[in-house]
């Protein structure tokens, strides 16, 4: 993902949390707030100490980041997203990752498509 695609600093992800909607399942936690300045979402990740270790983390993270580079085409744009790990996720393989964001995001209105293709 390229650097404009993320959201680093604490208050980019302090406004999310505090002017955002969440929608949750046992894997994920997803944040969510418009903004109709930008022209692409933007997103950003936690992952806790709880879950594992740093390996087990950044896996984890790659996870996330190639599904949202794969539902990019159908995630709408303008958005603001923070996508926090819960502990099921450090059991899980990219395939079941990817399916858990698509319901998050498919629950939240966030696909552009009705395609559901990418949930297979």
């Amino acid at each position: 993902m390229r650097k404009s695609y993320r959201l680093k600093k604490d208050d980019e992800f302090q406004r999310v949390f505090k002017k955002g909607k969440s929608f949750a399942n046992r894997q994920l936690v997803l944040y969510y707030l418009p903004c109709e300045d930008q022209t692409h979402f933007r997103f950003g990740l936690s992952v806790s100490k709880r879950v594992g270790n740093a390996v087990v983390r950044n896996r984890i993270k790659r996870y996330i980041r190639q599904a949202f580079l794969e539902l990019e085409p159908d995630v709408k744009p303008s958005y603001d997203f923070i996508v926090i790990a819960r502990m099921p996720t450090k059991d899980m393989d990219f395939h079941q990752v990817k399916k858990s964001l698509t319901h998050l995001l498919y629950k939240s209105n966030l696909l552009q498509s009705k395609n559901r293709q990418n949930r297979k």
